[in-house]
């Protein structure tokens, strides 16, 4: 079953609000069996509605709009939609109750614009509105269905979590359709595309693979669709055992898409402590670490060393060593991670300097190259990186291959 989300307004279109319905209807819908077909977003205009409904519903089943229902001049969704399936507005008690409570219970007083939210098309099925004032409604014509509900975020989800679905699985026997996920970490997309290409080109023809790529990571997404689940997960995931004896030391999840939570476990697992000393990163791995509901059992906390004579006096690094090698060095990141752990006493550590940009390279060390050490009680690691020009991204892959270099320590 294939489904679309039209998606009604001018602040979506210019940028001033974000989409996140269109997201979250996916995610919840496909969960139930539908296949996403599309994503659409036109302006509070007619033709420009009319035009975007005739178009999904001539490739989908079923058609999902959010938007354009409130009580202002701008909202015409309902209007619309009533004269496309030729029905006409009218009161209906229990909608006009609902709005009542909800308006009198906020400490104001119901007027016509309120009044003329009660008016739903007479054939429709009407959704009511417990968190808000503009219902939605449910149409259905040849075989096709068609929902409105207001764009509200909260609005919609409660609308849809109470409502929709429930209904949608009552009317329409859908699919199992299964998503796995291999999160991966310090191996490139086209590297990774191909050490797995005989495995890829051995797939099942049941099961569709998906290159999900992001700043130091790469998700592999395994999906496919049948009728029992049991089945779908079996065959996946011996796929996935197979990949695991091809990629094994770059897997670092299977079940969750932030490395900090791995890292947490892993660390609460040895009982052990973990601190940063952080040049270029600006204290972004704390930040990512600190994210983590808990990390105060293994996080005792971070230097942001951004200044040299910040890395000689609260790291002792040697100070003759950042003038012989400069701060960006094997030399002088693993004398601050050696010193912020001695400092806050922790089983491990992570520094970082580098060259983040767009300004301060060398040709030497020219923008994106980062030094990044981990250390332990056994000893320091380093390694050196070079990433891109763009400053948001070189912290970012810093701080992924930061803790990717500290869960290779942590599993040796």
């Amino acid at each position: 079953m294939k489904l679309d989300i039209l998606s009604i307004g001018d602040e979506l279109l210019i940028g001033q609000t974000l989409n996140t319905n269109a997201h979250w209807l996916s995610k919840e819908l496909n969960l139930i069996g539908f296949q996403i077909r599309q994503h659409t977003t036109v302006s509070d205009e007619e033709i420009a509605i009319i035009s975007a409904l005739n178009e999904a519903l001539g490739n989908s089943d079923v058609v999902i709009i959010t938007g354009g229902l409130g009580p202002t001049k701008d909202d015409l969704t309902l209007n619309i939609l009533t004269k496309y399936f030729g029905g006409k507005l009218i009161m209906n008690e229990d909608v006009y109750q609902d709005i009542e409570k909800m308006v009198t219970g906020r400490g104001y007083e119901m007027n016509e614009l309120n009044r003329q939210q009660a008016l739903v098309p007479d054939n429709a099925k009407v959704l009511r509105n417990k968190n808000g004032t503009a219902p939605g409604t449910w149409f259905e014509k040849d075989g096709k269905i068609v929902v409105s509900m207001p764009g509200v975020p909260y609005e919609m989800k409660a609308m849809t979590s109470n409502t929709v679905i429930p209904w949608l699985k009552e009317k329409i026997e859908l699919p199992v359709i299964v998503h796995k996920m291999i999160y991966t970490q310090g191996i490139p997309e086209s590297q990774l595309a191909e050490k797995l290409e005989d495995w890829e080109n051995n797939l099942p023809n049941t099961i569709k693979l998906a290159y999900l790529p992001s700043p130091g990571r790469v998700k592999l997404r395994l999906s496919s669709i049948g009728n029992n689940r049991q089945e779908i997960e079996a065959t996946i995931n011996k796929e996935i055992e197979k990949v695991k004896t091809i990629i094994g030391k770059n897997i670092f999840s299977l079940t969750e898409d932030e490395l900090q939570v791995v890292i947490g476990d892993l660390l609460r697992k040895e009982n052990a402590t973990l601190s940063t000393a952080e040049s270029c990163t600006g204290g972004y791995i704390a930040h990512l670490i600190t994210q983590v509901s808990g990390a105060s059992d293994y996080f005792k906390g971070a230097v942001v060393s951004y200044a040299n004579e910040t890395k000689i006096e609260s790291l002792g690094v040697n100070a003759d060593d950042i003038n012989q090698y400069g701060a960006v060095s094997k030399q002088i990141v693993e004398q601050m991670a050696i010193g912020v752990r001695t400092k806050l006493n922790t089983n491990y550590s992570i520094a970082t300097s580098g060259v983040a940009g767009p300004s301060g390279g060398t040709d030497e060390k020219p923008v994106g190259t980062v030094w990044i050490a981990v250390a332990s009680e056994d000893g320091v690691v380093s390694k050196t990186f070079q990433f891109g020009k763009d400053r948001a991204i070189n912290i970012e892959r810093s701080a992924i291959a930061a803790l990717g270099m500290l869960r290779s320590l942590i599993i040796q």
